[in-house]
């Protein structure tokens, strides 16, 4: 078993990222390759709902790791459709163990979940280790817990599946539609003049625990390693930080002074999610290494100069 130290560093793998060309998937092949690995994935060119799709690339790949990132991650859009967020992240991820355990059976499998597993209570505490009960309550947080069961049950079959709960991880590059991003390039579009100077947030009273995805990209990397003993693992910051706090960090970065208007349809109550990532940093010596306010200003940074593109 890995100690507490530096960062695990597994032996060169064939590694196969299922949603390779989303946000975090686009930023892990490089980083794995940076590992020196060899890393190939795919993205909608193969439906990890289809079991002879998906069986083709993995019989082409024929990697010794799989990183399943593949799934419908929108929260709000999970509401909207909640049968093709059930299909994409419950069926994608039995379909993958599936084929998994039928031509790579000793391959290492990473099973991406989310802190949202947990539910999110309503008054701060302790941060959520892996023992808290999970509370799932969106159709997203649903299907997650339920692939995460999957994943359990194959591991209790002998396949080697590490089940990962990732609490929220920002960086450049990440879509609007995701809090920290949301704000970043509203004050990036009010600093240019190309916004009023008003600002559509939704509650900022709640806490949520935030990560540069670089640093979960170190976590992904470290959980590679065989010795590490395939278990469930939080990916998190251990910060516990108020939206409010996100919101006045980029407002004062940017140099502006906007209107906040509460937006309904953005609006739920006061909630709280912080996780506890010792666990981790116990099997792999994994640590986050970047500070909020660097992960706000590269987000603000690569806003600014995207609506500078489009002039």
């Amino acid at each position: 078993m890995a100690i507490a130290g530096p960062i695990c560093q597994p032996a060169r793998m064939r590694v196969f990222v299922t949603g390779a060309s989303g946000f975090v998937g686009r930023r892990l092949l490089p980083r794995l390759r940076a590992a020196g690995h060899e890393a190939t994935g795919c993205d909608r060119e193969v439906d990890v709902t289809q079991p002879e799709a998906l069986r083709a690339a993995l019989v082409r790949a024929e990697p010794d790791a799989v990183i399943h990132l593949a799934a419908m991650s929108d929260v709000a859009l999970s509401w909207r459709e909640p049968l093709r967020c059930y299909r994409i992240n419950f069926v994608g991820t039995r379909t993958l163990l599936t084929e998994v355990a039928r031509v790579r059976p000793a391959a290492r499998v990473l099973l991406v979940g989310s802190a949202d597993q947990y539910g999110p209570t309503s008054e701060a505490g302790s941060p959520f280790d892996e023992t808290t009960p999970q509370r799932p309550r969106s159709p997203y947080a649903r299907s997650k817990a339920a692939a995460e069961a999957l994943g359990t049950q194959a591991a209790e079959q002998g396949l080697d599946v590490v089940r990962i709960r990732a609490f929220n991880h920002t960086g450049a590059g990440q879509s609007d539609q995701f809090v920290a991003s949301s704000f970043a390039r509203q004050v990036a579009r009010i600093r240019l003049g190309r916004q009023e100077a008003s600002l559509r947030v939704g509650n900022l009273d709640s806490v949520r625990d935030f990560l540069h995805v670089d640093d979960v990209l170190d976590a992904y990397v470290a959980l590679l390693d065989p010795s590490v003993p395939a278990a469930v693992y939080n990916v998190a910051g251990e910060r516990a930080t108020p939206i409010r706090d996100v919101l006045d960090r980029l407002v004062a970065l940017a140099g502006v002074a906007p209107r906040v208007e509460v937006d309904p349809d953005r609006f739920r109550p006061t909630d709280w999610l912080v996780g506890d990532s010792s666990r981790l940093t116990r099997a792999t010596g994994w640590r986050p290494r970047t500070s909020l306010d660097a992960i706000l200003r590269e987000l603000y940074e690569h806003w600014l100069a995207a609506e500078c593109r489009e002039t």
